[in-house]
């Protein structure tokens, strides 16, 4: 059965393919643009194009998008056609296959109800320089994902020649729409791109999750009471950094946070008012034919005694409904409800909970009269988005870098007249007394307007935005201020006194810290025993039931010492993290910075969430959303709900089934990651290492490209650690080198097997059993695959010294010798066997992939040979280049 399924769904995408491909021909022979028409891929039989310029470079582009938007078709329409033949439970980490397994193993229904309040999972939306395609055109593939979504229901010739006409004006506009960014995009433009998924989609799928839930729930014929509330569901809500990541950031002033704190509540408010506008156009019920019960009366009263002479408007258009009467009540006292150039003057709502208390009102008011139905499918839904998105849409994030902030409390300290006020340069003793002595003192250093110094300022001017917000409206929406590089407890404390500086020492907001780099994540445990232990975390007020949190980060640790030794490591620094906080009673919440790529953390959710060891799931979990993979994770419905039901479910069935049967052979692991370590750092400290990285990717590329606000570079200097992971990750996938999700793994693997054969064997025997072990060796496998032996030797032509190429290639390509067989040999089989389609989908992108690669090697060379790179002939060059960037991307379905 399962077999027949695949076979239709590869027969169902190269069908919808030829469609798509057919339709795309028809444009451009519309066009005029025959030889464009004959050149596309996957249509007949394509002109091979040696040098690909201009408009063929964006119908290679539009090409790959095409195909991209197929295969997530065709996933979706796989998983629709498995649930209906093979029941819910046939979906590998859906709610039906979780929650049919838990119940199997014996665990109640109680249990699992009585769990499923204490899921809280939010997504944190970031604007990283990911995102290679303009935000029109994601627009369009938007409008094509809904499309192919009908295609099926076009059944008579009429509908199906209009369908087609539809799809082909999305085409014609995307054809005549530029492909990459003509202007760098400033915070604005991210701001928009990110306010759109947070009022336009995310409260659409948060709806969708919970239908595709509860749904599931019913079908298993679990008892339906158990959700007749919506605080008795998995908790979802969603955060944010644009407008609040100012690490390396020079653009995030405390007037764009502010901004973007007023657009947030501004947002949220006209969503919810939409909400309860809808909802009382839908609840029609009538008093003349239902009981209306005393409660509602009441608070009918109630609210027209608050609103005034506005509410009588209110109540007369719609005599004898009083549940609309009601609602049209709400309605006006959320637009009652303060905002920024607003007040309420005591008619506005002044906190979400009144809110929660209001539409519970209604909901039992129907429950009352005998109206669950409609008190579950109408009021419940408008009860979940008020909890998800509360009045401040999402919890904007406020982070910055450790070092930022220890120059900013040395200026802090001159400007106090501190003689002895270099902060940044005192050891980690002297910064603790300190530290510890201030904070015994509620004082501020100096008085409020005191210049201190660009970073002193930009650091209090942003926590003033902190405090007013939090005055006016509370901590809702403030999210965590996160120490990017937090390697010490002064890093935790530093921040404590820029609350007391602006007098929200006593607020309850988050200090979190960032663990990035191999190092931080080791010395994780002992830094938040020591916080706490401290007397400034244990009387810090806390929010009810506040989990702490603790965010680890995949980038850094992975430019440290390859992908092994940092998810290594960040899985031994999430077991030590959990036994800390288990040790003193204190929950954990695991904040995840990942990207969209495998090098950065990215993979299949309901895997990732399987993989965390036994027991750190508290069942409370952040991760970051970056880039291009809010498009590709959030853009498509069916695609978006898909992610977040493998991310609940997973939480759910890791909180509940949290011991492992037998310990995995964990000293096996380590030795492992050990050897893979010193392989990758004797590759990254060659004494030419940035020669030849410099020269054989497109770095210098990417450096240039007007693909998001933030420098690619933290202070600017060229080197390595000053490089963020985004480009570094985004340039070795354009040569495909793809080195950032392979390399030290192949030798570390045999290194093993040479030096310890008993360690090997054992992890060969839980290869396909160990959550973890299993789901990093895919990933590095997949890297591996994906990898071009070719292309690789073409970009490594490009460093001129023969001796340094040679000697940094023949390292390289031996180690993905050897990741390609050790891995087959761990698994017990070669990836052509238990990998058909990765490799039908690498074959089927190489021809096209592979003349991009040729125009872009070939212009790479011409603008480096450039002498000035400012001239018209260098940005002509660049552009070009930024088109094929763009265009690699999509047939890869990977930058950075």
């Amino acid at each position: 059965m399962k077999e027949r399924l695949a076979r239709e769904g590869l027969e169902g995408i190269a069908e919808e393919l030829d469609f798509l491909m057919g339709c795309f021909q028809e444009v451009l022979r519309e066009l005029g643009e025959d030889r464009l028409a004959d050149a596309i891929p996957w249509a007949g039989e394509p002109v091979t194009l040696d040098d690909p310029d201009g408009a063929e470079i964006q119908a290679l582009s539009m090409s790959f998008q095409l195909l991209n938007a197929v295969e997530e078709n065709g996933a979706v329409r796989f998983r629709k056609n498995t649930e209906r033949e093979l029941g819910l439970a046939a979906i590998r980490g859906s709610w039906g296959e979780t929650l049919s397994s838990l119940t199997e193993s014996g665990i109640a229904e109680s249990a699992i109800s009585a769990e499923l309040p204490n899921i809280l999972l939010r997504p944190v939306l970031t604007a990283h320089p990911t995102e290679a395609k303009r935000v029109t055109v994601l627009a369009l593939h938007r409008q094509l994902h809904e499309l192919l979504a009908v295609r099926d229901r076009a059944t008579t010739p009429i509908e199906q020649t209009e369908h087609r006409e539809a799809v082909k004006a999305v085409l014609e506009r995307w054809w005549r729409t530029g492909e990459v960014y003509l202007q760098k995009p400033d915070l604005a433009a991210e701001r928009k791109n990110v306010l759109h998924y947070l009022t336009a989609v995310f409260p659409k799928l948060l709806l969708a999750t919970d239908e595709r839930f509860k749904g599931s729930w019913q079908a298993l014929g679990l008892d339906p009471s158990a959700l007749s509330a919506p605080e008795q569901y998995p908790r979802l809500t969603f955060g944010s950094w644009v407008g609040g990541d100012r690490d390396g950031h020079p653009y995030v002033s405390a007037e764009v946070t502010q901004d973007t704190l007023n657009m947030h509540r501004a947002a949220a408010l006209v969503l919810l008012e939409e909400a309860i506008v809808d909802l009382a156009g839908a609840l029609s019920l009538s008093a003349i034919t239902n009981p209306v019960p005393p409660v509602l009366v009441e608070k009918l009263e109630a609210k027209s005694a608050v609103l005034g002479s506005a509410a009588q408007g209110a109540i007369d258009r719609n005599p004898s409904e009083p549940w609309r009467q009601y609602l049209n009540l709400v309605a006006l006292q959320l637009r009652n409800t303060p905002r920024e150039g607003s007040t309420s003057e005591g008619r506005g709502y002044m906190s979400p909970s009144e809110l929660f208390d209001d539409l519970s009102t209604l909901r039992r008011s129907l429950v009352e009269i005998g109206a669950e139905r409609i008190a579950q499918d109408l009021v419940v839904p408008v009860e979940r988005l008020a909890h998800g998105f509360g009045f401040h849409l999402a919890k904007l994030d406020i982070r910055q870098n450790s070092a930022f902030h220890d120059i900013a409390m040395s200026q802090i300290l001159a400007a106090s007249g501190l003689r002895d006020h270099a902060f940044d340069r005192w050891p980690e003793h002297k910064r603790l007394a300190f530290l510890n002595e201030e904070l015994a003192k509620n004082r501020p250093f100096l008085p409020e307007g005191t210049s201190c110094g660009r970073e002193a300022d930009q650091v209090l001017g942003c926590y003033r935005v902190i405090r007013d917000t939090y005055r006016r409206y509370g901590a809702d929406p403030i999210g965590s201020l996160i120490v990017s590089m937090t390697r010490n407890l002064s890093d935790l404390l530093v921040v404590h006194l820029f609350l007391r500086e602006v007098g929200l020492l006593d607020a309850p907001l988050q200090v979190v810290p960032l663990l990035e780099t191999i190092n931080d994540l080791q010395g994780g445990a002992m830094m938040l025993e020591s916080w706490f232990r401290h007397p400034i975390w244990q009387r810090r007020p806390r929010l009810e039931s506040e989990a702490q949190v603790v965010m680890v980060g995949y980038s850094d640790s992975n430019k440290d010492g390859g992908i092994l030794a940092s998810r290594w490591n960040i899985y031994k620094a999430e077991r030590e993290l959990t036994r800390v906080a288990s040790s003193r009673g204190v929950r954990l919440r695991f904040f995840h910075g990942m990207g969209g790529t495998i090098s950065r953390g990215g993979g299949k959710y309901h895997r990732f969430v399987d993989s965390m060891p036994p027991g750190t799931l508290s069942g409370e979990l952040e991760l970051t959303i970056q880039g291009e993979t809010i498009a590709q994770q959030f853009s498509n419905l069916p695609t978006a709900t898909y992610n977040l039901e493998m991310l609940l479910s997973g939480m759910l069935r890791k909180t509940l089934w949290s011991a492992p049967e037998q310990e995995p052979p964990l000293a096996a692991f380590q030795a492992l990651a050990d050897l893979c370590y010193d392989h990758f750092r004797k590759l990254i400290e060659h004494p030419r290492f940035i020669e030849f990285y410099s020269a054989a990717t497109t770095i210098d590329v990417l450096e240039r490209s007007k693909i998001g606000s933030r420098p690619a570079r933290r202070t600017g200097r060229r080197t390595l650690s000053d490089l963020r992971a985004i480009p570094w990750v985004f340039s070795w996938n354009q040569s495909r080198f793809n080195l950032t999700g392979w390399f030290g793994v192949g030798t570390g693997l045999r290194q093993l097997r040479e030096t310890d054969p008993s360690a090997f064997e054992s992890l060969r025997a839980v290869a396909n059993d160990w959550p973890f072990l299993r789901y990093t060796m895919i990933h590095v496998e997949t890297r591996l695959l994906n990898t071009n032996h070719d292309v690789m030797k073409q970009f490594a032509a490009l460093v001129e010294d023969a001796e340094l190429r040679d000697e940094l290639m023949d390292m390289l390509l031996d180690d993905h010798k050897e990741g390609i067989r050790q891995i087959a040999d761990l698994f017990g089989s070669p990836a052509e066997e238990r990998r058909a389609s990765q490799l039908e989908n690498i074959h089927r992108r190489t021809v096209p992939l592979t003349a991009l690669h040729r125009a872009q090697l070939k212009r790479l060379a011409a603008w480096r040979s450039l002498e000035d790179h400012d001239s018209e002939e260098a940005e002509q060059l660049l552009s070009k280049l930024l088109l094929l960037t763009n265009a690699i991307a999509g047939g890869l379905k990977s930058t950075g």
